[in-house]
């Protein structure tokens, strides 16, 4: 069976079974002018299809866990709403005071950590230059860029082949995946594939949700589009076209224009018409909002501080919220995010408030732009909830996971998205690798608990479960230490926790830095083989940390390499009765470090630390083996 990009179906209820992939700026190549095209036909383990945050991270952990990795991206940069091309912050969990600690680990602190250190020029353009360094530097990702999915065959009810092209390169795709991850935020690859997906709000009796509306709807959050401004040395007049909007002080009555230098995510609009067909009116409505807002700034009698102030960037790619929502074997609601529901098969975590925002967007003048209910604690994200119901071997990640309207008003922000896309890779790698389904990850306790240590292992928090892997010499060493402050005994290393989890425990060794060169030290009653080392440092968790265009935001964070990591240190293994250096790093700016060298036999290892990054403190969450 075979799908394309023009074959639709509504079922009721507000979901929507069969194939669109309607609403691509451009419309698709003629047959005719595809025949020219080249022909590739590929297999891989993987194909990832998006380019956003999730896609990467889904990209680079399957690649970094043995996949071999096609990723698909239909424009020519990475990072999708926070890309150059859009700008939006990369928010998640550790939104308010009470989930202060919980900002992301895993791939995203990897990207964030690595972004503070390059960047100190605040370039949206480096960002998108770290994010493709990132992923063509894996030997496992072929990345194509420019190049979009139009079709996906069957054999039964498994995906078997997708079709891509690149108008651009005139080329076309067929590519052959045992797995495939929808990244697209629309959910393309799902709806070519004939993916069960769901679209709009379900109404309050749907699933007993206390926040949805009264009556199920088509309606979905709208789209925002972001400027930037600059200050200078003379007055910079402004005049807007013709065809933009005119505003009043009556219109920005719950909006507020506090400063110039970074447009504002409430100019939304385009909830009520379809955000994938009507891309391109919602787009020029966007921007007949953004000229009408940047004239009332500029020209409305109530900013005179502004007269210095001129555009600098004008998005031309809508930021997206909301569209398709593929359907999952589990769909997470609000209750079970507000319980903070322990699934057994939890594979990441939110905390982003329910956020939802008014389908008129800037034509809701008379309502608030959004109305967030916050968290005290955070919730888990399902492995059922990121893959597909009725294609087996696609899983899902970013703002189109397996979710009510209203859950999905919290999943939705970029920092989540990602640690989604992390366990969305993983688990494709993992199966590939095992020969099984998600499915059957799932209701194998023992496959569940195996899976849910790899994901540890490569740094990515889960609540309530701690490492507890059978294959972690460390657990089993002695743990000694030149010294420790009264809070952060050596042993902690090895507690099964690398982060503060809120429980009163630093689970950290600490150590002043003012006596000397500080040591820890691994040792076991037999030699031990050792090829891998796994140091987790701490990295300022409890603080916020992303690229932002906002002075504000951006001013209020600590920059550059976190003061808390360690910069400089050594491995050192006992071998016959003497210290050897198996490793060594001068210049760490990473939360996780991982060290693969030549096999030794030690009944030993010892980690010296030379510096920090300014902390006065030496601070080690986790030492694996």
């Amino acid at each position: 069976m075979k799908y394309s990009r023009r074959d639709f179906v509504l079922a009721s209820g507000g979901v929507v079974l069969g194939a669109s992939v309607l609403g691509a700026d451009e419309p698709l190549p003629t047959q005719e002018e595809q025949a020219r095209y080249s022909v590739k036909t590929v297999q891989i383990d993987v194909l990832v299809a998006g380019g956003g945050l999730a896609g990467v991270c889904a990209a680079i952990a399957a690649a970094r866990n043995g996949a071999s990795v096609i990723f698909v991206q239909d424009r020519s940069r990475l990072g999708g709403n926070s890309s150059s091309e859009i700008r939006m912050h990369v928010c998640g969990a550790n939104h308010s005071k009470a989930l202060a600690r919980w900002r992301e680990t895993g791939l995203i602190e990897e990207l964030k950590l690595t972004e503070a250190a390059a960047n100190p020029q605040r370039s949206f353009h480096v960002w998108d230059l770290i994010l493709y360094d990132k992923v063509v530097s894996e030997p496992n990702i072929t990345l194509l860029l420019d190049t979009a999915i139009i079709e996906a065959s069957l054999e039964g009810d498994r995906i078997a082949k997708a079709i891509a092209i690149s108008p651009l390169l005139e080329a076309r795709y067929e590519i052959e995946a045992k797995f495939f991850i929808d990244c697209t935020g629309d959910g393309k690859l799902a709806a070519a594939a004939g993916a069960k997906y769901m679209r709009g709000r379900e109404g309050r009796e749907v699933y007993g949700e206390s926040l949805a509306p009264e009556q199920s709807d088509a309606k979905t959050m709208g789209n925002s589009l972001m400027f930037f401004a600059k200050r200078h040395d003379q007055p910079m007049p402004f005049t807007p076209p013709a065809w933009a909007r005119k505003f009043t002080p009556e219109d920005f009555k719950h909006r507020s224009i506090h400063s110039w230098e970074y447009g504002y995510w409430w100019i939304e609009w385009g909830g009520e018409l379809d955000t994938i067909s009507d891309n391109q009116q919602i787009r020029h409505e966007l921007m007949r909002i953004l000229l009408g807002v940047w004239d009332y700034i500029k020209n409305g009698g109530q900013h005179p501080d502004s007269a210095n102030w001129a555009l600098d960037f004008v998005g031309m790619i809508p930021g997206k919220r909301e569209s398709r929502r593929i359907l999952g074997e589990h769909v997470m609601i609000q209750p079970e995010l507000e319980r903070a529901e322990p699934y057994q098969d939890r594979v990441a975590y939110g905390g982003w408030p329910m956020d939802d925002h008014p389908p008129g967007g800037m034509d809701s003048k008379d309502l608030k732009p959004a109305t967030q209910i916050h968290f005290e604690q955070p919730y888990s994200i399902p492995l059922r909830s990121l893959y597909s119901v009725n294609r087996p071997n696609l899983l899902m990640a970013g703002r189109n996971i397996s979710a009510s309207h209203v859950a999905f008003s919290s999943t939705r922000v970029m920092a989540t998205c990602a640690t989604m896309g992390q366990a969305a890779g993983t688990a494709a790698a993992y199966c590939a690798k095992n020969h099984c389904l998600p499915k059957d990850v799932v209701a194998d306790a023992k496959r569940m608990q195996a899976f849910h240590q790899i994901l540890l292992r490569d740094d990515q928090a889960l609540l309530g479960i701690q490492n507890e892997d059978e294959q972690d010499l460390a657990r089993t060493a002695k743990i000694t230490c030149s010294g420790a402050t009264p809070e952060g005994s050596a042993q902690q290393i090895i507690d099964g926790w690398n982060r503060d989890i809120g429980d009163g425990q630093t689970h950290q060794w600490r150590a002043e830095m003012s006596r000397g060169e500080p040591w820890i030290q691994l040792e076991w009653d037999t030699p031990q083989r050792l090829q891998t080392v796994q140091i987790t440092f701490d990295s300022g968790l409890h603080r916020r940390l992303f690229l932002s265009g906002e002075d504000s935001v951006y001013f209020s964070q600590t920059r550059g390499i976190q003061p808390e990591l360690v910069a400089s240190y050594t491995l050192e293994a006992l071998v016959n009765g003497s210290w050897k250096t198996i490793a060594q790093n001068d210049a760490n700016y990473l939360r996780m470090v991982r060290h693969r060298f030549d096999p030794v036999e030690t009944k030993a290892l010892r980690i010296r630390i030379q510096r920090t990054h300014g902390d006065s403190l030496v601070r080690v969450f986790e030492v694996r083996c």
